[in-house]
């Protein structure tokens, strides 16, 4: 990926499909047995999917467009299930008649509807937690409560849907051991009530959450998530959990920027670096580079990508506030965490933006400010392959 990004001569993403399939294998490692379904809202690029399918994963989608494109990778339709809670009817509708047969539900007006444009499907609880230790905590939009999941999978059975299995979500960038911990504290709770009353699961989901290793917060300090004291937890929870279960449990897990985050950069140049006197007499360096927010680095509103300057190994630093280049203020890192920059930054230079795989194409806009999307540029796997982040390969 190195040598990708010193031979760029503009602005692109580089993904190592090598250092993604590493990732994986490391994960089936610490976790065997566990089925994977890759999260593609984290990096939906035909060539990573691609690259995962053909190393066993299967796929969480939240949409029919995503289901369709996980399709044509190959992989079956039942290493595919409809993760997303939120779904209209006629998505429901297209899912089905794609070949998905598991779906992740929460309330009762969404199991009638399965059971309506379904029928016979499988379905899978997923119960709400604190996001407690998270960047991204997921604590209110998705998953009911214990009590309510009793309630969902009960309607689930009377509805001739079968009431499959239970899920949980951390958190995004899950920073503690704790948080999935207590994750299956509920998890017990909601199985051995469900078995109580004759409903017997057989599949545990216990979601995304899984930490990337290379960024830094928004002061610009290292995040140092325990990953090995987690999947110590996630091992113990996975045995509680089997022990309370009348059947076996099939366990699955939905990373995301676990497996894309810190084998994906960017190749970017320096649009300015400049000093400016700010309200309250101060003076503020701020450098400017091409790409920001709006194509790139969505998440700098939560954390900071680790800059490498290529053509500036050393002389004198300032301490700037990083921005993209667009004409909207919040295009811009936290503006308590400056960063280490070289003073002798001239437009042009390049820059490369570290562990930034996650979410890089995927929350791109179209052109804000007339920014296009990057093109990506995938190497290692099977081969290079060169695409554009607005569509498919150039």
């Amino acid at each position: 990926m190195r040598a990708a990004l010193a031979a760029a001569t503009d602005d692109r993403l580089v993904y190592d499909l090598d250092g993604i399939g590493r990732q994986y294998a490391a994960l089936r490692t610490e976790l065997p047995g566990v089925a994977v379904r890759f999260a593609m809202k984290a990096c939906p690029l035909d060539e990573v999917l691609a690259h995962l399918a053909a190393l066993g994963s299967g796929f969480d989608a939240a949409s029919p467009q995503e289901i369709a494109q996980a399709l044509r990778t190959g992989v079956p339709p039942e290493l595919i299930h409809y993760g997303n809670t939120v779904k209209s009817d006629r998505n429901i509708a297209e899912a089905h008649r794609l070949g998905v047969r598991d779906f992740a539900t929460d309330c009762l007006e969404d199991v009638a509807a399965i059971a309506e444009h379904a029928p016979g499907a499988r379905v899978f609880c997923r119960i709400a937690t604190t996001g407690d230790g998270a960047l991204w905590g997921l604590s209110r939009k998705f998953g009911c409560s214990p009590e309510d999941a009793l309630r969902v999978l009960e309607a689930a059975r009377a509805a001739g849907l079968v009431p499959s299995g239970l899920s949980v979500h951390v958190g995004s960038q899950q920073l503690t051991a704790e948080a999935w911990s207590a994750a299956v504290d509920s998890l017990e709770e909601v199985l051995e009530a469900l078995t109580w009353r004759g409903i017997r699961i057989d599949r545990i989901n216990l979601g995304g959450g899984l930490p990337a290793l290379g960024v830094l917060d928004r002061h610009g300090h290292p995040l140092e998530p325990p990953l090995d004291k987690m999947f110590a937890v996630i091992r113990e929870g996975m045995a509680r959990l089997s022990a309370a279960s009348e059947v076996p449990l099939e366990f699955l897990v939905e990373p995301g920027r676990h497996l894309v985050a810190d084998h994906g950069a960017i190749r970017a140049h320096v649009a300015r670096l400049s000093s400016r006197r700010q309200l309250d007499g101060t003076d503020a360096d701020w450098l400017y580079l091409s790409c920001g927010k709006f194509n790139g680095l969505y998440e700098m509103d939560q954390l900071q990508y680790r800059l490498e300057f290529p053509t500036h190994p050393g002389g004198q630093f300032v301490n700037a506030v990083v921005a993209g280049p667009t004409c909207d203020s919040d295009d811009a890192y936290a503006q308590d965490g400056l960063v280490r920059v070289p003073r002798a930054l001239a437009s042009g230079d390049p820059v490369w933006i570290h562990s930034c795989g996650a979410y890089a194409t995927a929350y791109t806009t179209r052109g804000f400010n007339g920014f296009e999307p990057l093109p990506y540029l995938c190497v290692g796997g099977a081969g290079a392959a060169d695409g554009a982040a607005g569509g498919g390969p150039a």
